[in-house]
């Protein structure tokens, strides 16, 4: 039998609804950012980074574009014969199949993809967060204290806690209790969605929760409470970079701006620690002699005329003459013609915005989908 230190899964199967037409077609995981990037491409390159050669994918909710962008894990170095990534939706077997019903059963569900290769931990991720994170340092901590779990906290303030599972430690860093989303929270320590189980114990909990029929199946309201509530110990692990959930218009687009600052924390292209993702044959940017670039990120070619200010440009977007576009978002493939000034707004694939339009008010975001055209102030497919 195949023994790994340490296995991944990447929870990538929910559907993003809060992110409204940016999900209509893919997973959450499976959506832009950035540029080049796709949102789970931090959570790949954090395992290959940090020395995690299998990974298991649980995908549910319009899996085709998230299956296709990893393929058999080249970019992040897991094409491996023993290990390397692997696509894990739900499936039929003899004794029948379900969709997965919790962040818990999901992984029960794959306990046979787990047991193949006997892991000593097992690491769960979400894919739908922007972070960097050396995962060798958090399973030190986990080894170190002995701990059954360890789960990933940042501090957040006070006046958000309530938005978060929040946990709460004694002077060791041992977790004492756990709330969900408490209005009256006793600490800011929230969990960012990422544990380290030693796989036998998690394999014991899972299965006794399977067998529970009121359960919601989820780590957060299920697995991690029963833990506790036995006496096992679990330890926070505190993490002080930059991290963010993007499961909303608003997160997504400050977390895009959020690249544009001088000393963001993301660093999408830094040496030691890099961003890798699938990267085709695209010709380099042309800037025209009359363009004003300003704090933006421009990716391969895009053909820009006019003005860009404080705005990610993703491949293969033309902006046109005396148009400007300002604190936006501009996904592949759009065209912007000439005299069009585009404020504080996300355009998906595709869209194609006629001579002499405005788009966005610069209060609100506003949000253009997939492959439309804005044309007199109305929208045509």
């Amino acid at each position: 039998m195949i023994h790994k230190n340490m296995v991944a899964l990447i929870l990538a199967g929910g559907q993003g609804s809060r992110l409204g037409a940016m999900t209509k077609k893919t997973a959450k995981p499976a959506v832009r950012f950035g540029g080049k990037y796709r949102i789970i491409d931090f959570a790949l390159s954090n395992c290959s980074n940090s020395g995690i050669d299998t990974v298991g994918i649980l995908t549910q909710y319009k899996p085709q574009q998230l299956s296709t962008h990893i393929g058999i894990g080249t970019p992040w170095d897991l094409d491996r014969v023993h290990g390397g990534v692997t696509i894990l939706p739900p499936y039929m077997s003899e004794a029948g199949g379900d969709w997965y019903r919790g962040t818990a059963n999901a992984v029960y569900q794959n306990i046979t993809f787990l047991d193949q290769y006997n892991p000593t931990y097992v690491l769960i991720l979400s894919g739908d967060h922007i972070y960097k994170m050396d995962y060798r340092e958090m399973l030190a901590a986990h080894t170190a204290a002995g701990a059954t779990a360890t789960i990933a906290v940042i501090d957040v303030p006070l006046g958000e806690a309530s938005r978060f599972g929040i946990m709460n430690t004694d002077g060791t860093g041992r977790i004492t209790s756990f709330e969900e989303k408490p209005k009256n929270p006793k600490s800011t320590l929230a969990s960012m969605g990422i544990y380290i189980f030693t796989y036998a114990d998690l394999k014991k909990y899972l299965k006794v929760d399977a067998l529970d029929e009121k359960s919601d199946n989820d780590f957060g309201k299920n697995i991690i409470p029963a833990m506790l509530g036995a006496g096992e110990k679990l330890i926070a692990y505190r993490f002080e970079g930059y991290w963010k959930d993007v499961g909303t218009v608003e997160s997504y687009w400050e977390a895009n701006m959020d690249l544009l600052k001088a000393d963001n924390d993301v660093k999408l292209f830094q040496n030691d620690w890099k961003l890798y993702t699938v990267t085709g044959s695209i010709p380099s940017q042309y800037i025209g002699p009359e363009a004003i670039l300003k704090d933006s990120l421009i990716s391969e070619g895009c053909v820009i005329m006019g003005e860009v200010d404080h705005s990610v440009i993703f491949p293969g977007v033309t902006i046109g003459a005396n148009s400007r576009v300002v604190d936006s978002i501009v996904m592949e493939g759009c065209t912007i013609e000439e005299n069009v000034i585009v404020n504080k707004s996300i355009l998906l694939e595709g869209v194609t915005v006629k001579a002499s339009n405005a788009v966005g008010d610069g209060r609100e975001i506003a949000v253009i989908e997939e492959g439309r055209v804005l044309s007199g102030g109305g929208f045509m497919k």
